[in-house]
């Protein structure tokens, strides 16, 4: 493998925030990726590489109510689960689990950047996490968690047969994410097992055909970070591409916790990157670690998103995500010139379909500035993790507030009297004080800028409260623009990091 390594080193995660259940393929020298989006419209960010560590979002595949639908009696962190991403024959094929709605579903597209169909829906493929695999006369198979295969009519969502119980992993709980593969004179297996928090892992099995039978690979699990001290956490739900030079990858999901026992993760479950060797037809995957040995082809720069979107053009760009819809006679760039607009559907983020535009945290420090005109209503920055928790600061003409949502308590933090008018709102997001044994992850701070000072602060909040080991669920934390009553516009939204996390 050490033939394949350049000395320098990149970043890991390689797409970092909330970006979980990575899959991925290659076409050529291309290579692109995709990701669970739960509850959030439009679904499915598609991405584009070179070298496997620069990404570049092309789009969201599902990107229209005929594609998505997400009611609002759907629970959050129900929705979009673990889609997988295939190239055969020419086109791209992208099957997913809508979870509490329409189930399994095949899209299709000629180019990943889109447009992608209408679903092919596929009553008869049970359970989530759908696989997709073509043999050597074009049989298709589908395998799904739990593990189960069945033989598949892509174009026509048709079954040829009954689900059949295959190779379901090593004993660990929740066996799911099945990827298929022919490599060699083998189809591999790969799976996740332990459960997607700190026992989560992989592991493979081998055989001649792709239903089997298949050999556990006496390594198993392939990897784990489990009962370590590692700083990545959570290590499963993995996908294997080859490189054109022949070298062997893996993506896949893992947290970054922080503060003491338990450790809080509160970006979600990132893509992470790590290099695979093989001995004697199995995977041995090299170490993950914040630092990863680049590739050697040449890298692309890194493209990345600005710090600052203006609203300067007709459309959202692809990283702005709303929750379970997006009506476009409540948001648009199109009313004002140069302004995001929002007109309010619900009093508060405490309802399952706010008029919320935002973007995953990405960094662990980041800060965040909002230029909102109030004056037609009331609305504010919040950082969002679910219904129940949230924190945001909102204008409503001449006050500003900070508000807590914790589980069922909803309280008033502070509140200032600014000028009438628009007004700068702003987050830092930084390391919690250690002030004790239980530190927190991370610090909240709410606050304004004013035209004759820098940023007040208001509030400072324990970021635990926005954590997945409080709230549970699978998502991580969304920061954007929201509206409560009447209307609201938004003439810019910072973004920057901090920290080089």
């Amino acid at each position: 493998m050490s033939g394949h390594l350049a000395g320098s080193t990149v970043p890991n995660p390689v797409i970092p925030g909330f970006h979980p259940d990575p899959s991925i393929c290659r076409v050529g020298d291309d290579y692109y990726l995709v990701c669970s989006s739960f509850e959030y419209f439009p679904g499915i960010p598609v991405f584009h590489s070179r070298d496997l560590v620069n990404w570049t979002q092309l789009g969201n595949a599902l990107d229209r109510p005929s594609q998505l639908r997400l009611p609002r009696e759907m629970p959050s962190s129900a929705g979009i689960y673990a889609p997988t991403l295939r190239h055969h024959d020419g086109r791209f094929w992208l099957i997913v689990t809508n979870v509490g709605d329409s189930g399994n579903m095949l899209f299709t597209a000629t180019d990943p950047a889109g447009p992608w169909s209408d679903p092919v829906r596929l009553p008869g493929v049970p359970g989530i996490d759908p696989d997709l695999a073509w043999d050597e006369d074009g049989t298709c198979w589908c395998t799904v968690a739990g593990i189960s295969q069945v033989r598949l009519d892509p174009y026509t969502g048709e079954t040829l047969g009954e689900p059949e119980r295959t190779w379901s992993g090593t004993g660990g709980q929740a066996p799911e994410a099945p990827h298929l593969y022919r490599i060699g004179e083998y189809w591999y297996l790969l799976i996740a097992e332990g459960g997607t928090e700190r026992g989560h892992g992989v592991s493979i099995a081998r055989g001649r055909t792709p239903t089997g039978p298949f050999e556990s690979c006496p390594a198993n699990p392939v990897l784990t970070h489990r009962s370590t001290n590692h700083p990545i956490q959570n290590t499963g739900h993995a996908d294997l591409v080859q490189a054109p030079d022949g070298s062997w990858w893996m993506v896949l999901l893992g947290v970054r916790p922080r503060g003491g026992t338990p450790g809080w993760h509160v970006i979600g479950r990132e893509t992470f990157l790590a290099p695979v060797e093989w001995v004697d037809d199995w995977p041995v995957v090299g170490p993950l670690t914040p630092e990863l040995p680049a590739p050697a082809w040449p890298l692309i720069p890194a493209t990345g998103l600005p710090v600052r979107d203006d609203f300067d053009h007709a459309e959202l760009q692809p990283c702005w995500i709303s929750v379970r819809e997006r009506p476009a006679q409540l948001v648009t760039t199109k009313e004002r010139s140069g302004w995001l607009t929002l007109h309010a559907a619900g009093a508060s983020l405490d309802e399952p379909d706010p008029v919320f535009v935002g973007r995953r945290q990405q960094h662990l420090d980041c800060s965040v500035r909002t230029l909102i005109d109030p004056a037609e209503g009331r609305g504010g920055l919040a950082v969002r993790l679910d219904e129940r928790h949230h924190y945001e600061i909102e204008a409503v003409d001449g006050r500003v507030t900070v508000f807590a949502r914790i589980g069922p308590l909803r309280t008033e933090v502070a509140s200032i009297l600014v000028p009438a008018g628009p007004v700068v709102l702003g987050v830092e997001i930084g390391p919690h004080p250690p002030e004790d044994s239980r530190t927190a992850p991370d610090l909240l701070s709410f606050g304004v800028e004013l035209p004759d000072g820098g940023f007040t602060p208001l509030a400072s909040l324990d970021g635990r409260y926005l954590s997945t080991e409080v709230a549970g669920g699978f998502t991580g934390r969304v920061i954007g623009m929201y509206a409560a009553a009447g209307t609201v516009h938004f003439d810019w939204f910072d973004y920057e990091p901090t920290s080089a996390s």
